[in-house]
């Protein structure tokens, strides 16, 4: 099955990395995708051989690959959402922080958290299988350490 890596839907963001601003591209079918680039058309480039090259490592190993999202016309793309003013506040501050929307921010969540678990289906809908367990070594246990800031804490009354 030949794959076209152009249909597959690719955003790209201008944003500092390690202290060098650049281009991330990401692929919203497959959310552990970024590539990399110092202009908008070498991280799109980056990103579309990567699809390809992926896509014939996964056949390869015979293995399906996610395809690419036909748009929905029947859906506006429109929600209106109620939630908590303290996860408005969190989920704008992140956004803010990220340098983006909130909108944008909650479209990304939302798209990696979609990508994420379209690759878990149990119910044979999913459009490839994980890797069998043991293929799947397990990282060493290390110690979770947790961050809090001061501005992040409520008094308690």
């Amino acid at each position: 099955m030949n794959i076209d890596p152009h249909a597959y839907n690719i955003t790209i963001r201008r944003d500092n990395f390690e202290g060098e601003v650049l281009f991330e591209a990401r692929v919203k079918e497959l959310p552990d995708l970024a590539e990399y680039g110092e202009s908008y058309e070498e991280a799109y480039s980056l990103a579309v051989d990567t699809i390809g090259t992926a896509a014939e490592a996964f056949r390869e190993k015979g293995r399906s690959f996610p395809p690419a999202m036909v748009p929905a016309d029947e859906f506006s793309g429109r929600v209106t959402l109620r939630m908590p003013r303290s996860l408005h506040r969190s989920l704008a501050k992140v956004a803010d922080d990220e340098g983006v929307s909130l909108n944008q921010h909650l479209v990304n969540v939302l798209s990696y958290y979609s990508g994420f678990s379209a690759a878990y289906r149990t119910d044979g809908s999913t459009p490839w299988q994980p890797m069998p367990k043991q293929q799947i070594s397990k990282p060493e246990r290390k110690p979770h350490l947790r961050v809090v800031r001061c501005d992040d804490l409520q008094a308690v009354s």
